[in-house]
C-alpha cells in the first residue's frame, strides 16, 4: 500500500469496524441520547475511508453507520456519567485502538490528546475495581497515603508518581499560575490543565468541552469568553483566568477543596443536591453516589497537585484576596 494511502487510511479505523467486529461492551450501548461526536469527524471519516480505503482493506473492514458510531460514543460517556468503574475498565482496549489510530495521522492530535487523559481514569477504575489483595499473615498492613476525605487519592499517587512532566509545561506553567494567583487561588491549581487536557490547549472532547480547562460552551460564555471567531477557550492564558474563576466561586460555595472540584467536574447543582439528599457536608459522604468519572476525577487531581507543587492537598488554603491590578 503506498505510503500516503495508510496515513490517510489509518485514522478512521476509528470509525470502520471488522465485519466480525466484537459488539461494545454489554450494558453501555443505549444511552438515551447520546452525545453527537464533533459534528465533521464522521462526514470526513467516512469520505476518506470511500476515497482512499483500498479493496483488501474493504473486504475486511465496513464503515460503520452513524448511529453504532453515535452509540459508542455516548456508551462509553455513560459509563462515565452512570457506570460502575467495572463497566468504564470494560472499554479500556478500544480507548486504546482508537487513539494509536488517530496518532498516527496528522489533525487528530487534540481529539487523541483528550481521549488519552479519559484512558489514564479507564485505567484507574480498573485498578480500583480489583478486590485488595489478601493480608499476609503476621505482616501488618501500613496505612495508605491519604488526603483527609479523599478515597482513591492513594491509587492516584501510585498512578502519577514518576510520570514525567508534559512536555510544554515550562513554556505554559508561569502563565497560567499567575492566572491562578491573581484570583487569589494557590498557584498549584494551575495544574488542572494536566488532567483535563494533557496541557493541549486545542483538546476538545465529543461533548463539546474544550481547551486547557476543558470549558463547557455555556459556562465559558457565563465567565466572559468567546465561543466562536474566536474560540477563547484555545487561548490558554483566557481560559486560565476563566477556570480560576470558576474554581474560586466553587470553593466558596462549598467551603472545601474536594467539593469544588467535584462540582467543577459534575457540576454545581449536582453536587448541591447530592449533598442536600444525603444530608451530608462533606465530599467523602457523597463520594459513593457521584459519578464515576468525578470520583476518579477528585482524587486525580489532588495527587496532580501533590506530586508537581509538593503540597499537602489538605492543607492548601482558601481563596484570598484578589491582588490589585497594577
Amino acid at each position: 500500500m503506498p505510503r500516503f494511502t495508510l496515513i490517510v487510511c489509518l485514522p478512521v479505523l476509528l470509525l470502520a469496524a471488522p465485519v466480525r467486529a466484537a459488539e461494545p461492551p454489554s450494558g453501555n450501548t443505549t444511552a438515551p441520547t447520546p452525545a453527537a461526536p464533533p459534528p465533521d469527524l464522521y462526514d470526513i471519516g467516512k469520505s476518506l475511508f470511500d476515497a482512499y480505503a483500498p479493496p483488501e482493506v474493504k473486504a475486511q473492514y465496513e464503515f460503520v453507520s452513524r448511529e453504532q458510531f453515535d452509540g459508542l460514543v455516548g456508551g462509553l460517556q455513560k459509563a462515565f456519567a452512570t457506570g460502575s468503574f467495572d463497566e468504564l475498565a470494560a472499554y479500556e482496549q478500544q480507548v486504546k485502538d482508537t487513539i494509536a489510530a488517530l496518532r498516527l495521522a496528522p489533525g487528530n492530535e487534540d481529539y487523541a490528546d483528550w481521549l488519552a487523559a479519559r484512558l489514564d481514569d479507564i485505567e484507574a477504575a480498573k485498578e480500583a475495581a480489583k478486590p485488595p489483595p489478601p493480608p499476609v499473615p503476621g505482616v501488618p498492613v501500613p496505612p495508605p497515603p491519604a488526603a483527609p476525605g479523599v478515597p482513591l487519592y492513594d491509587l492516584w499517587l501510585r498512578r502519577l508518581k514518576g510520570r514525567p512532566v508534559p512536555a510544554n509545561a515550562a513554556a505554559y506553567m508561569p502563565g497560567l499560575k499567575a492566572a491562578f494567583i491573581a484570583q487569589g487561588l494557590p498557584a498549584a491549581f494551575a495544574w488542572l490543565a494536566e488532567v483535563e487536557s494533557s496541557l493541549n490547549p486545542k483538546a476538545r472532547s465529543p461533548a463539546g468541552a474544550r481547551g486547557l480547562y476543558q470549558l463547557m460552551p455555556e459556562t465559558a460564555r457565563l465567565l466572559g469568553l468567546s465561543t466562536f471567531l474566536p474560540d477563547d477557550r484555545t487561548d490558554p492564558y483566557k481560559s486560565a483566568r476563566a477556570s480560576a474563576q470558576l474554581l474560586r466561586r466553587l470553593r466558596e460555595h462549598f467551603g472545601s477543596w474536594p467539593l469544588a472540584l467535584a462540582a467543577y467536574n459534575a457540576g454545581e447543582g449536582r453536587i448541591d443536591r447530592a449533598l442536600e439528599k444525603g444530608h451530608a457536608t462533606t465530599y467523602a459522604e457523597i463520594a459513593g453516589t457521584l459519578p464515576a468519572e468525578t470520583r476518579l476525577y477528585v482524587p486525580k487531581v489532588l495527587a496532580t497537585l501533590a506530586l508537581r507543587e509538593g503540597v499537602d492537598p489538605s492543607g492548601l488554603p482558601a481563596p484570598g484576596r484578589i491582588p490589585a491590578a497594577p
